[in-house]
């Protein structure tokens, strides 16, 4: 039990701090795809009926390149070095985010 006695703090802040995370992403994520879908959803009213014109190929070049493998793998690894970067409170935060997202 003493081995373990210094990381019992930062698990417990962690898993703390990381089901705080998880519940407020959640939330926020959700009203956010809902204010994203609404304004695709205008954005296409207005273009059906003639107001804007929207250049989609324009776009979709404009984006591809930021969804590129190796741009996804350098965002995914810079992820992971942060989130691992002191083991005990990241063990704690994820099973916290993990936990937050649920019941959020």
């Amino acid at each position: 039990m003493e081995a373990i006695q210094p990381y019992i703090g930062q698990i417990t802040f962690g898993g703390l701090a990381g089901f705080v995370a998880g519940y407020a992403l959640k939330k926020v994520g959700k009203v956010a795809a809902i204010a994203l879908g609404l304004f695709l959803v205008g954005l296409q009213l207005l273009a059906y009926y003639g107001y804007v014109t929207v250049d989609w190929t324009r776009i979709q070049h404009s984006v591809d390149p930021l969804l590129g493998k190796d741009q996804l793998e350098g965002m995914w690894q810079g992820l992971l070095n942060v989130l691992t970067y002191n083991a005990p409170f990241a063990g704690g935060f994820a099973a916290g985010l993990v936990w937050g997202l649920k019941r959020g």
